[in-house]
């Protein structure tokens, strides 16, 4: 680290501390040269998770957004705050430990896979506006999938 007071690029660590949040780390230096002692702080780097939407965009990755998505789903359903957050951490769980950049494909399924196996009704409201029916015979042909897998 460069020295604020004589430009040296040799110093000691006096001390080291985290902030309350572990967000960075705060750390004391001397310098061997001069023997000015500064501060400095490292923050860890966030790259964030890029998803790859449908027509080619790429935006951050929102857990606020799939969780209103999930609520608006499971609106008057008999489905707890506690399992739509369940679902929302699991989701946060496997698109952490994948690349740099997940398709809306991806979370699209995984919550839908979730949601058929919670709630069926939650699973077509949000199927409905994930899968962007164009017509009611598309609507009814994924009913009738689920019903036919429901026997």
């Amino acid at each position: 680290m460069r020295c604020p007071e004589c430009g040296n690029n040799e110093d000691r660590v006096i001390e080291t501390r985290e902030s309350r949040d572990n967000r960075y780390i705060r750390r004391r230096r001397e310098c061997i040269e001069c023997n000015k002692r500064f501060t400095t702080y490292e923050k860890i780097e966030d790259i964030p998770l890029l998803v790859v939407k449908k027509d080619g965009r790429r935006e951050a990755f929102d857990l606020d957004k799939i969780r209103k998505g999930l609520y608006r789903a499971v609106e008057k359903r008999p489905i707890s705050s506690k399992q739509i957050e369940q679902i929302a951490e699991q989701l946060e769980e496997m698109v952490s430990g994948s690349e740099r950049e997940i398709s809306t494909r991806d979370i699209g399924e995984y919550i839908m896979n979730r949601l058929k196996h919670l709630d069926k009704v939650a699973y077509v409201r949000f199927a409905s506006v994930y899968l962007e029916f164009k017509s009611l015979e598309e609507f009814l042909s994924e009913l009738q999938s689920l019903l036919k897998k429901e026997d």
